[in-house]
């Protein structure tokens, strides 16, 4: 039999007021906890509670607990401790990410399963806290609530867009959609109003007279999909092009429709239905940059910053050339929370972004672990120029009159001087960033570099 607790926190009775924005604290958030330790079960939920979640909570021990309860009961997260009997490596990590499905996963690590955080990415972990940090938790889960409320937007945006392309058959009689007839070369012959507006025109014949061959609007030469057909069917493989409106502006459509045909089998010309796709490619271009961007800050999230650390080993290991990571963390936090407030606490960490931003090249990733953690990749880069950027941030921090007054820490290491595997880099940043604020007494801005 599975061991099974139901923990019911109540909410602050003030979120349920009209126009609340938190979603989290409008219902009971349902999670699953495998994990055989119930002290750290009740730190967690401890830790959720602080942040206002109203939490329904049941507990397995293991995989096959696990497995049942996701069969009987749905599930807003999943929260698993790693590293765990009941998966070990690669392959019990991947059928836990099975077992869960779509459901955002979360791992409790030891600071064993912290070097293994590439590992976790990459078999779908949606985040991690270490057993140490507990408090990250809520906001953890809040950043793997609204990446899942960001993935179903785009999956949605996506299948209405496979829905229009199904709808060009009744196209003609809708006037939303942009519909020509064109010959060989591209130049348009025939055209609705649809099409006129969606590029801008006043009339018909304004818009054919502005498609001639030496500059049409709609170059066949740089569409050769279009060539692409069946030989049953002469279906025009779906393609998408840019456009350039009447007024100089960009339009993205999607085209669809069918190739024209002489006796001889020569192509003569096609029918085409164009659909404007413009702001859908916008907003899968924000929701794209919302994913792998720090919603505070506005720098690369955790998730990005990994990312960007696999393709620079990999760039390292083909050029032999080196490349740094400087972490870093904004001292004192806490206490500004506590005594100016958690706005001045936001603020103080976007100051810090602001700095880290203007320091970083075109070239270079600057990103928000969490918290406040910072870091900095910097492509190749030695550990001594990155030691010199290390100390123009922390000196541009000391400049920065504005109060509350704040003060940063940093760690460097380089690849693969200081390590060769992802976790192991990270873990190295982190011990020479502590290392660094061990330091007594309080050091000087010139030694906040370790």
């Amino acid at each position: 039999m599975s061991s099974m607790t139901q923990n019911k926190i109540p909410s602050d009775p003030r979120d349920s007021r009209p126009g609340s924005t938190d979603s989290h604290r409008s219902r009971p958030l349902h999670i699953l906890f495998v994990h055989r330790q119930a002290d750290t079960v009740q730190c967690c939920l401890q830790e959720l509670k602080k942040a206002q979640f109203v939490v329904s909570a049941d507990t397995a021990l293991d995989l096959a607990q696990c497995t049942k309860q996701l069969r009987s009961q749905s599930y807003d997260v999943v929260v698993a401790e790693y590293p765990s009997p009941s998966w070990k490596g690669s392959q019990g990590l991947q059928f836990l990410r099975q077992t869960v499905e779509d459901i955002p996963l979360l791992f409790v690590t030891t600071s064993k399963g912290k070097e293994s955080i590439a590992e976790l990415t990459a078999h779908g972990a949606f985040d991690y806290v270490e057993g140490e940090h507990i408090a990250q938790l809520p906001m953890a889960v809040r950043r793997t609530l609204n990446e899942k409320k960001l993935r179903a937007e785009l999956e949605e945006a996506e299948r209405a867009l496979r829905h229009s392309q199904s709808l060009y058959h009744a196209l003609v009689d809708n006037p939303s959609y942009g519909i020509f007839r064109c010959d060989a070369q591209g130049k348009f012959l025939n055209v609705n109003q649809a099409l006129v507006t969606m590029l801008g025109y006043a009339t018909k014949e304004e818009l054919l007279a502005a498609n001639h061959p030496s500059d049409g609007v709609f170059n066949l030469g740089t569409c050769s999909a279009l060539a692409g057909r069946s030989s049953e069917t002469m279906r025009i493989n779906p393609m998408e092009i840019e456009w350039k409106r009447k007024n100089g502006t960009t339009l993205k459509a999607k085209l669809s429709g069918r190739g024209i045909y002489d006796e001889h089998g020569d192509c003569v010309g096609h029918e085409i239905i164009a659909v404007d796709i413009t702001e859908q490619r916008t907003l899968e271009e924000q929701l794209r940059h919302q994913a792998s961007s720090d919603s505070l800050t506005g720098l690369a999230n955790h998730r990005r910053f990994f990312d960007v650390l696999h393709a620079e080993i990999s760039r390292s290991q083909r050029t032999m050339r080196e490349f740094s990571l400087v972490l870093l963390d904004l001292d004192g936090l806490k206490e500004i929370n506590d005594r100016y407030g958690h706005l001045a606490g936001d603020r103080a960490l976007c100051r810090l972004a602001h700095i880290l931003a203007d320091c970083c090249r075109a070239v270079d990733t600057a990103a928000r672990q969490g918290g406040d953690e910072f870091a900095l990749v910097l492509p190749e880069t030695g550990m001594a120029a990155a030691k010199l950027v290390g100390h123009r941030i922390c000196g541009l921090v000391a400049n920065d009159e504005e109060e509350p007054r704040i003060s940063v820490s940093a760690g460097v290491v380089s690849y693969p001087k200081d390590a060769v595997t992802i976790g192991t880099l990270v873990h190295a940043a982190d011990r020479a960033l502590y290392a660094m604020k061990r330091k007594q007494p309080r050091p000087t801005w010139d030694d906040r570099i370790s």
